[in-house]
């Protein structure tokens, strides 16, 4: 982002609504950056910790579109995203031509088209769903992985932008299409998940060091990222702040069985996933660490632990 920087005369003036655990330290990176960024959250507390940092806070999502060229959406679901494009004070209540959305929230791929042509017809306002892959430690670290649908122009004017926020940004077609990868992208990380409690279990009841895994596995066929990360936090029972909440990771995993389901694709694995996190989401809760599907074939001492609070 050479031309566009902390005095760049070109820079855009920029909007961040959302600021849960990926939009709050992808907003703050935007502003490290030397962005001049308008921030939006329903509550209004993580708002005012940004505003320490520099951000000015707006009252209502059509504030930010306001006073905002380029705003960017993160927030839990296609409800959601739906609210604060066309609820009470939304973006569609202001002027929109020449400014855009870019929404890396994970919603349902019809939604995203729905939503974006909505919008065009109500103000002219342009729509980029760019779905993240990388967690909460990706957003702290800028290392972060966007797939995105949209009009190519369009993806070439945010990219200055989204590349302080990230490592990859990557055009997958029109809209829609980054929802499709993200979803992609989620048949891999809740299978792996499931896949990586199973044999972290399987090394802690056959009493070797479930803990030594990653170290002995480094550098074979069965190396990830997923590896490295996940299988010491669920060892160590590190799940917080999480890696990201099971009724997300469920949300998206059933978002797959519907796609699936209208394009007639087979996603075995996708759905037995779907069922184990639901299971975990009835002992652990919803708003549980995603991981906590290593407690699934836990001792029943350990099943016994309270949940995260």
């Amino acid at each position: 982002m050479s031309g566009i920087g902390k005095a760049g005369a070109s820079a855009e003036k920029l909007g961040y609504i959302g600021l849960g655990l990926m939009g709050a330290p992808m907003a703050r990176r935007l502003l490290s950056a030397g962005h001049e960024v308008f921030v939006w959250n329903r509550s209004v507390g993580k708002a005012a910790a940004l505003a320490q940092a520099g951000a000015k806070v707006a009252s209502h999502p059509r504030d930010v579109a306001a006073d905002a060229s380029i705003i960017f959406t993160c927030v839990t679901d296609a409800a959601a995203v739906e609210e604060v494009a066309f609820g009470t004070s939304g973006l569609s209540e202001v002027p929109g031509h020449g400014k855009l959305v870019v929404d890396f929230s994970s919603i349902h791929p019809d939604a995203a088209r729905d939503i974006a042509e909505r919008l065009r017809q109500a103000n002219g306002m342009g729509w980029i769903d760019a779905p993240v892959s990388g967690g909460t430690k990706g957003a702290e670290e800028g290392t972060l992985a966007v797939m995105a649908g949209g009009d190519s122009a369009d993806i070439e004017r945010v990219r200055p932008y989204v590349l302080a926020m990230a490592r990859r940004f990557t055009h997958m077609g029109p809209t829609g299409a980054g929802q499709t990868t993200k979803l992609c992208n989620q048949v891999i990380v809740g299978c792996a998940m499931a896949v990586l409690a199973e044999a972290t279990r399987l090394a802690a009841n056959a009493g070797i060091d479930a803990a030594r895994l990653p170290e002995a596995l480094a550098g074979g066929f069965a190396d990830s990222i997923p590896l490295q990360l996940f299988v010491p936090r669920m060892v160590q029972g590190i799940h917080s702040p999480p890696l990201g909440h099971i009724a997300t990771m469920l949300k998206d995993l059933d978002t797959i069985i519907d796609v699936a389901r209208d394009t007639s694709t087979p996603v075995p694995m996708a759905s037995l996933a779907a069922q184990l996190f639901r299971l975990v989401k009835l002992s652990r809760g919803a708003d549980a660490d995603a991981l906590e599907i290593y407690k699934l074939s836990a001792s029943p001492v350990e099943a016994s632990l309270p949940k995260p609070k």
